[in-house]
């Protein structure tokens, strides 16, 4: 089956376009390209552009059009020549050629001569990822990541200091009492080594301690000069006992694959530059 190069244009045009809607001054006039764009010079006769679009930018409307070659050779400057003959009797036009595999040197003097811009554009390449001393860039990241759940509490046993509770706060030691609270709202205050947690930001801490483990698991421990704050309460506390079991961590690994998100890449001849074009971002001077 031929090539009539429809798919090639649509290559183009997807490109140009995603680096119109990049433009600040111009996604806001929302320009959209046209395909075979028919236009009546100023001699009444019509011709045809593979890709053109317009905007309007400070009274002045810009008009850019794009013949675009899916040739397997360079190309020649007979091609360059006939864009010449239908640009001629439209000078408000600015013209711009698009090929995949280059320009003969003819070509290139003869659109410099006559200001067409000269693009290579193209889908993505191995060449892309290195620059241009042949050091290889980075194009695929793997990454494993590890989530640790925090421990979930079973029993927190506190152990209050009777005496100083006695003198300093009105409670009947007489009778029991909970501290039935959320664990967020239980505090612990170690002076000893001055912090200051909640329950909650201990099983997260007891979590962490047990990578590559589960199941139930005690933790004792004593204070000299601690305190717990509880529903407004503030007592002295001697030590607690905590049950809790932890889960296995949950394990995820992502590959970020650079190279699939490239569509394709525009070279500026007339410039030396390059843009990279990906699925979500465009990078102008690429390498």
């Amino acid at each position: 089956m031929a090539n009539d190069g429809k798919d090639y244009e649509q290559f183009v045009k997807s490109l140009q376009q995603a680096l119109l809607d990049s433009e600040d001054l111009i996604k806001q006039k929302n320009v959209k390209i046209e395909t075979n764009k028919k236009i009546t010079d100023n001699c009444g006769v019509e011709r045809e552009f593979d890709l053109y679009w317009e905007y309007e930018l400070a009274g002045v409307t810009y008009k850019t059009v794009i013949e675009c070659k899916d040739y397997q050779s360079r190309v020649s400057l007979e091609k360059i020549d006939a864009l010449i003959g239908k640009i001629r009797d439209l000078p408000d036009l600015k013209a711009v050629f698009a090929t995949k595999t280059g320009y003969q040197s003819g070509a290139k003097a003869k659109a410099e001569f006559n200001k067409i811009d000269l693009l290579i554009v193209r889908g993505k390449s191995d060449e892309d990822w290195q620059d241009e001393s042949g050091n290889p860039f980075i194009k695929e990241i793997a990454i494993n990541m590890e989530l640790v759940s925090a421990a979930r509490t079973i029993s927190f046993s506190p152990e209050i200091d009777g005496n100083w509770a006695k003198e300093n706060t009105d409670l009947d030691l007489s009778k029991p009492f909970n501290l039935n609270m959320r664990n967020d709202l239980i505090t612990i205050e170690d002076n000893e080594k001055a912090e200051k947690y909640t329950v909650l930001q201990l099983e997260e801490r007891l979590g962490a301690n047990h990578r590559g483990e589960s199941g139930e698991f005690e933790q004792e421990r004593k204070f000299d000069d601690a305190y717990i704050y509880c529903d407004g309460l503030k007592l002295k506390l001697r030590g607690y006992k905590i049950r809790y079991s932890v889960s296995l961590p949950i394990k995820m690994p992502i590959n970020i694959d650079y190279s699939k998100e490239l569509v394709g890449v525009i070279e500026y001849l007339h410039k030396g530059t390059k843009t990279a074009v990906f699925s979500n971002r465009i990078i102008k001077d690429w390498h």
